[in-house]
């Protein structure tokens, strides 16, 4: 983990901790900010009977066991999809590896592959909800376009990517962290997921995830 290089980005009048491991750390609210984890994704699609590493999702909640760790968050705000689809397996481990931090209280923003039943998430001690605001920061899964009355509003769903372009006509696609005028949208936490590439405005701050680094590419 020393060697991860983050970026601290003052923005909305708040310190955004943009991590490398897909993720932010609200550092006046003590609340780590992750999207798109789709536990249990590689899992359903084994069942589909199409070959898929086993393991990818203990990796995931191995990274996200990392962060805990080291920013003793209070609170984890997962911005929809936590989980693919219907209970699995990885449901179990999840709950097991839940056990490790009950003191830490995490919010679902529901997504659309939320879909599981309200008790399941009840027993993982995981409050649910469509929409939610803390300190005038709003958080929904499917992307907005416009403020809404917020202060800011961050989304996930996209799985946004950006194409950095090099010399030589060289072109390479980054996951990124996205802030436009009112709306920010999330990189996909979890590695066993698709992405769409970006067109952001020139003014627009995106940061992208460059291995172990963070490197702010507008």
């Amino acid at each position: 983990m020393d060697s991860v290089v983050g970026e601290i980005f003052h923005f909305q009048q708040q310190h955004w901790h943009l991590l490398p491991q897909r993720a932010i750390f609200w550092e006046e609210e003590k609340t780590l900010i992750v999207s798109d984890m789709h536990l249990g994704k590689a899992t359903h699609f084994r069942k589909a009977g199409i070959a898929v590493p086993a393991g990818i999702e203990q990796e995931d909640l191995f990274r996200l066991q990392q962060l805990i760790t080291r920013y003793l968050p209070q609170r984890i705000i997962i911005v929809g999809d936590m989980f693919h689809s219907t209970e699995n397996n990885d449901v179990q481990y999840f709950r097991v590896w839940r056990q490790q931090f009950a003191n830490i209280s995490i919010n679902l923003v529901k997504g659309n592959h939320d879909i599981m039943p309200d008790a399941v998430y009840e027993q993982l001690q995981i409050q649910v909800n469509t929409t939610l605001t803390i300190s005038g920061i709003h958080f929904i899964h499917e992307p907005c376009d416009d403020h809404n009355g917020f202060q800011y509003t961050f989304s996930g769903h996209f799985h946004p990517a950006f194409v950095m372009q090099g010399a030589g006509k060289q072109r390479l696609r980054l996951p990124c962290f996205y802030f436009g005028p009112h709306c920010g949208i999330l990189p996909a936490f979890g590695h066993f997921t698709g992405s769409a590439t970006l067109d952001p405005a020139a003014h627009d701050p995106v940061f992208v995830i460059a291995g172990k680094s963070i490197i702010r590419a507008q």
